[in-house]
Parts: structure tokens; sequence; C-alpha cells
């Protein structure tokens, strides 16, 4: 990756941050942490490795994104707006009467989503269908699959995994969002996440760990796992909580944030200027 490719996803990321970010201000409260550690991925998806049409969201010939951590809908939409699925000013209708931009993500609602998620575990078996069905059209399509760390408590994950490696599915991509923390707290106070990457090898997948805030990292490793042809693929994000925006890094309870306080909004206020300094370009990263 070039220096010009870099500071292009650099700023995408920034205003899928951004966008998330504002929306859910507006709406007053919702899933600020999910959203920002995943972000750096999505620019690098939607950004450069994902062949979309905007224009035709169900081009049959597409790579398919299935968002499993529906929470995170927000930084979805956002990437959207940024790709040109939906208009930016939509965005401020999050999970509003009426809106096409539910709290999770329906396919029935909103462009250019693929899969509607919401319920933890079930994008990984939708994701497994239609990689499969993919694969029976004989087509060059991928499917890239967001899971997140607490949701692998859900079992029908560990059932999907199986199937995506017993099929040699390599052309579904599962990114795993190892934030560390779900709803109730940090995961391995919950239940214990023991080595993902390991795990996810013993189920016969070719896993790389990479920092899901670097971008360059991110890549490369989609780059290589591209190249793998006899296994099932997985990336493990190591990530947290609130990536990109130290307000909510540092919030203890960031799964969900509650727009009110007069602090927050003032910081947060803040932190979407210097994003928005970021992606026009205004300041260097």
């Amino acid at each position: 990756m070039n220096s010009n490719e870099l500071s292009k996803l650099t700023r995408l990321a920034a205003k899928i941050r951004y966008g998330a970010i504002k929306s859910i201000q507006e709406a007053g409260q919702g899933h600020i942490g999910g959203s920002l550690s995943i972000a750096d991925t999505l620019a690098v998806l939607y950004g450069k490795q994902m062949h979309i049409n905007p224009q035709e969201p169900h081009w049959s010939n597409r790579d398919w994104l299935v968002l499993s951590k529906g929470h995170a809908g927000p930084a979805l939409y956002s990437a959207l707006a940024a790709s040109g699925f939906i208009s930016d000013s939509v965005l401020a209708t999050l999970n509003q009467g009426g809106t096409i931009l539910p709290s999770h993500p329906d396919r029935n609602k909103t462009p250019g989503v693929d899969a509607t998620t919401g319920s933890l575990g079930q994008g990984t078996s939708q994701a497994a269908g239609i990689a499969t069905g993919l694969k029976q059209k004989h087509l060059s399509s991928y499917v890239y699959l967001i899971v997140g760390d607490g949701e692998l408590n859900e079992g029908q994950c560990w059932e999907a995994f199986q199937y995506i490696a017993s099929n040699k599915l390599n052309n579904c991509i599962v990114f795993i969002d190892n934030n560390k923390k779900q709803l109730d707290g940090w995961t391995d106070d919950i239940i214990r996440q023991f080595s993902i990457a390991d795990k996810m090898r013993a189920f016969g997948f070719s896993t790389v760990t990479v920092d899901g805030r670097d971008i360059k990292q991110i890549d490369a490793a989609i780059d290589y796992l591209k190249t793998i042809e006899d296994s099932a693929v997985c990336i493990v994000l190591d990530t947290i909580k609130g990536a990109g925006v130290k307000l909510f890094e540092d919030m203890e309870d960031n799964h969900s944030v509650k727009f009110g306080n007069e602090k927050i909004n003032k910081e947060t206020d803040e932190a979407l200027m210097n994003l928005e300094q970021i992606f026009e370009g205004e300041k260097n990263v």
C-alpha cells in the first residue's frame, strides 16, 4: 500500500467514525464502542478491497458484507454513506420512526445492506450460506463476515465456523473484532476467551492476527488470505472498544453511550471536529 492509498483510507476511517458518532449523538444514545472498533476494517473493505456498485446495490457480481455484530450498524451505515449507497443526510435519522436506518441492519430497508442482523450469532450462518451459494454459482465474489468477540459466546458461531472450515469456504473471510468488551463488561470476566486465534486454527482456519487499528496490516492480511486456496480463512482484529476517539476509548461503560450529559456532549463535539479535520485533509495523521 502506497502513501496515497494509506492517506485516503485513513481519511475514510475518520469519516466513518464521524458519521457513526454524529448519528448516535443525534439519536440520543447508541452503540458507540463496537462501531468505532471496526471503523478501520470498514475503511479498508469499502475503500479498497470490496467490489461493489452503489448504483446497483444488488449487482450479482458484488462482494458481500455480513455484519453479524449488528449493533455496530451505525458504523456500517456511515461506510455506506461514504461509499455513495445512501446520502450523508440520512445518517441523522438513525433509529427514528420511518427511517431506513434501524438500530440494527435490515437488508429490506437500507441500500447496500446484504444481511439482516442483530440477533448475535445468526450472521455467521447467513455468511456461510451466502459463501456456499457463490461457490455453487462459480462466482468469484467474497463474503466479508464481521463477528464480535463477545458474540463468540453464541454456540451458533462455532457451528457455522465448523461448516465454513469443513467446506473450505475460502471465499468467506471472517473478521473477529477482539475489542475485549461486551454489553456486561470485559469478555474474559464473563466467559474467558482463551486464544481466539488458536481456537480458529483448531477449527481449520488459516488465521492471522493484526492490529485492528492499523490499516496497512488489515489490508495486507486480506491480500494474503486471498491467496489461500485449501482452507477457510480468518483475521483476528486486536482492537479496543471506542477505538480512534480517546473520549470513548477511556469510558468504562462504552458498549452503548447515552448523550445528554453536557460534558460528554462538549467532548463529543470536540472529537467530531478533530475527525472532520482529518477526513477533510486539514489535519495530518
